[in-house]
């Protein structure tokens, strides 16, 4: 029992337990490459949130053998990520005012923080949340944090000091400042874009950013580059360096509660969105719960490192499935060379070239890019193309924080909208029974005498009034008025709201002066109960509440027949205008 309980909350310890051999050697091909891709990016990124270079390999190591344990994919790669990682330096940068350890204190605490909100979620199962952001908002986000990204490293690349923080600040000012470039540093930035794109060219399977910085690396520390005042990473330091973290001002951490909830979503929906296109490309399936708890369990052990929030790592996790990784080994593995490389290899990498650095970030960051994907969406939504772009120009504009903070608002805009004017449609019957919407170009029609109206919402007190001007327009603009009005309440009548129940005592009551029955059709048993607890008193004559619409016109036409045979058999006779039966 102890031993199955621990194989449900730790699956990969299932799966390294009862590890199949014939895997080895295609995890150990996958591991190593994944390991290849990662160094040099993990690097970069630290250096793009201002912090020592080498956290960026601490936080690789504990997060990969984390997830390998707690994780249900078995070709997701955890690691740092450009969003993530953007994300955190948007939100520590202002509150730091300069202090580097302070900054470095920061980001530990919103990445702790980060850790516990998703273990909480995970707790009270919102693995539903990897759905809270649209696929246009972080088609926008992602656009605009690879953009954001990109116009950062310039002054590395070009080797040019102080330019603006700001993203449209920075754009304009670079321009004015290319006189002043440092042509060494241009040199070596362009010499590794050209080292990866011929890679890239004709070794496709190399991995062409690692090999791109250790040629650059290697040029460093035979030439000196600091003697041509090319800008190196330096020394890195020995062993896991110390913070301290006493001095941390706790009142700090209330400025990070916000931006740390934004970076638990936003990870777990790119890590959600990752996990699942793989899990669905090789077969099974992801729980979403669990994944939240490998998460946060991931970024917890990165903080036990004195690393930084991680997320999943489309790139990484692309090599691993093409290299054929067939289980979470592939993460062990990566993070054994890596830490491998952190222990023996330090000194080498201290030699690594800024621009040389920035370069390799700006050519990960490239393939965030996808302007044909946002403009594929204008061609099927022109809402979702409006949100991804107005996504991508609040974080360019207004910052990444405030940015999605817009984004969101937008979107949840623009849901409200929806559920407060929502469309609605008259429905028909063809010349088979069966009900469809009622258009110009088809011949769909109502029955005789029935109106059939379905309003495309849950009911609630803000769209109540509406449905009900709805429903009397569309009442006054038949030729004929109808005798009985049919709701689909299956679409509508979802849960018990006083207004709504309110505003339909006084919909039966308009209808009733008019001579017309209203139907509900659908949800018979809970609107039944609904009705008794709002004190609905009604007759058939007024309300019936039936169980679908099919059922609803049968018993229409039942009643309509009926009434026809009352009249054929009923005979008035003028004279004395008394009504006789034969």
């Amino acid at each position: 029992m102890l031993k199955a309980r621990l194989f449900n909350w730790a699956p990969g310890i299932k799966v390294l337990a009862q590890y199949n051999k014939d895997y080895l050697s295609a995890d150990i091909k996958a591991g190593l490459s994944v390991a290849a891709v990662a160094l040099p990016v993990a690097i970069a990124y630290a250096e793009l949130m201002g912090i020592n270079a080498i956290i960026g390999l601490y936080a690789c190591i504990l997060p990969m053998i984390a997830y390998a344990l707690f994780g249900t994919s078995r070709q997701l790669i955890i690691g740092p990520d450009a969003a993530t990682c953007a994300v955190i330096a948007a939100a520590v940068t202002p509150l730091a005012m300069g202090d580097e350890n302070l900054r470095w204190q920061l980001i530990i605490v919103m990445s702790l923080m980060t850790g516990f909100w998703c273990i909480l979620a995970a707790r009270f199962h919102l693995g539903a949340f990897a759905d809270f952001l649209s696929k246009p908002i972080l088609q926008g986000l992602l656009n605009g944090v690879a953009l954001t990204i990109i116009v950062s490293q310039l002054g590395k690349v070009f080797g040019i000091h102080h330019l603006p923080s700001a993203f449209i600040e920075r754009l304009v000012a670079l321009p004015q400042l290319l006189h002043i470039a440092h042509i060494p540093t241009v040199i070596v930035a362009l010499l590794t874009l050209a080292i990866t794109i011929v890679i890239k060219r004709f070794r496709s399977k190399w991995p062409s950013l690692l090999i791109a910085m250790l040629l650059a690396t290697l040029i460093s520390m035979l030439m000196d580059f600091t003697q041509y005042k090319i800008e190196i990473v330096g020394f890195l330091g020995e062993g896991l360096p110390s913070i301290p973290m006493p001095d941390f001002p706790p009142g700090l951490i209330r400025e990070l509660i916000i931006p740390s909830l934004n970076l638990a979503v936003i990870s777990f929906v790119s890590f959600m969105m990752t996990a699942r296109s793989f899990a669905s490309k090789n077969g099974y399936q992801v729980d979403a719960d669990q994944e939240l708890r490998a998460l946060g369990i991931a970024n917890m052990a990165s903080v036990l490192s004195q690393g930084f929030a991680v997320s999943a790592a489309s790139s990484r996790t692309a090599v691993n499935d093409m290299m054929g990784g067939k289980t979470q080994m592939v993460s062990v593995i990566a993070a054994l060379t890596i830490l491998l490389v952190l222990l023996f290899l330090t000194n080498f990498l201290s030699y690594i070239p800024l621009p040389a650095l920035g370069m390799v970030l700006m050519i990960s960051t490239w393939s965030l890019l996808s302007f044909r994907q946002i403009w594929s969406i204008r061609k099927r939504n022109r809402e979702a193309f409006t949100l991804a772009i107005f996504t991508l120009f609040s974080v360019l504009v207004a910052g990444l924080i405030t940015g999605i903070g817009l984004a969101v608002l937008l979107g949840l805009l623009q849901f409200i909208r929806v559920i407060f004017r929502p469309t609605d449609q008259l429905l028909g019957t063809d010349f088979q029974g069966m009900i469809h919407s009622i258009a110009d170009d088809n011949h769909i029609h109502s029955p005789e005498g029935v109106l059939i109206y379905r309003f495309n919402s849950p009911l609630t007190y803000f769209n109540v009034n509406y449905f009900k001007e709805r429903l009397h327009k569309h009442l006054d603009n038949q030729p004929k008025r109808p005798a009985w009005v049919i709701v689909d309440a299956a679409v509508s009548f979802t849960h018990n709201d006083i207004s709504v129940f309110s505003a339909l005592n006084e919909i039966v009551t308009s209808l009733k002066a008019k001579g017309v029955t209203l139907v509900l059709a659908g949800r018979r048993t809970s609107i039944n109960r609904w009705l008794e607890q709002n004190k609905i008193n009604r007759c058939d004559d007024d309300l019936l509440v039936v169980p679908d619409i099919y059922f609803a016109i049968r018993l229409i036409q039942s009643k309509q027949l009926s009434q026809q045979k009352e009249k054929q058999n009923t005979v008035i006779t003028p004279e004395i205008g008394e009504i006789k039966k034969d």
